[in-house]
């Protein structure tokens, strides 16, 4: 009987907890209210999110919000002293892509998607990322023009308030092309 009761214990510890992995808590309403007040804010919308173009210029195409810059774009014609000091920065025309010496930095998917945003990063690896500028914490350097420095600088509670507005977007599928060195830039 013992052997019963301790093995449906287990059962019902491994389900639990089955359960919570498939079904995180959801974070508290005012918390994504915030890290939306704080996306919208610091203008990562500008970077992270793909543009359209009308009668009355440049607009945000919401429907891919911080999806990134879009698989299979093509980049204009770029003149290469971008890739030098003194020029500095060249950006595309939705500023999505940027040229300068680092080599071309693409903006990153931001949304919850497993296999191309930040579905699968966890609320410590995503500060990690931001407090360092390095890829999920401790990978490639997060390239300019993103604003690591005053990034870095935000609180830990501001940063969980924007990751779980990251989160609580829809995922968007969309592979990011990765950086290019400037030695590779064709």
């Amino acid at each position: 009987m013992k052997r019963i009761v301790f093995a449906t214990m287990i059962a019902l510890a491994c389900a639990s907890s089955l359960a919570m992995a498939a079904n995180p808590t959801k974070p508290a309403p005012d918390l994504v209210a915030k890290g939306k007040a704080l996306v919208m804010h610091g203008m990562c919308h500008d970077c992270h999110t793909p543009k359209t173009f009308g009668p009355k210029g440049m607009d945000f195409d919401w429907s891919k919000s911080l999806s990134g810059f879009q698989a299979g774009t093509k980049l204009p014609p770029m003149d290469k002293r971008a890739l030098t000091p003194g020029y500095w920065i060249l950006g595309n025309g939705d500023l999505m892509a940027w040229v300068g010496p680092w080599g071309i930095s693409y903006s990153a998917n931001l949304t919850p998607d497993d296999q191309t945003g930040i579905g699968l990063w966890t609320e410590d690896v995503f500060i990690q990322a931001m407090r360092t500028g390095k890829h999920m914490g401790a990978g490639r350097p997060i390239l300019p023009p993103m604003p690591v420095n005053f990034v870095a600088d935000m609180s830990d509670g501001d940063l969980k308030a924007v990751f779980a507005y990251l989160k609580s977007l829809p995922p968007i599928k969309n592979v990011v092309p990765a950086p290019v060195a400037p030695a590779d830039v064709k």
